[in-house]
């Protein structure tokens, strides 16, 4: 499978680019790591809050998955 910029697909790319550069989406990422054990978990969480208000796709109309979630939260850490 071809890489898009590093992401496995043009989709993982495009959730990537809204999670890390949209402050709200960014902390609501951070927060999901910080309430749960794995990424995975992470991820299903931060859809499941998505969801909750509605949110399923990116502005420019990419859908929100447990996968596409979860790439783009390659590097986080725990922490504070």
């Amino acid at each position: 499978m071809a890489e898009y910029y590093g992401h496995p697909s043009r989709a993982a790319w495009n959730v990537s680019l809204w999670i890390n550069n949209d402050e709200g989406l960014y902390n609501l990422a951070r927060e999901s790591i910080r309430r749960t054990k794995t990424r995975r978990q992470a991820a299903e969480y931060m859809l499941r809050e998505l969801k909750d208000c509605g949110i399923e796709r990116t502005p420019d109309g990419y859908r929100y998955s447990i996968t596409t979630i979860r790439n783009a939260m390659v590097g986080y850490e725990r922490g504070k």
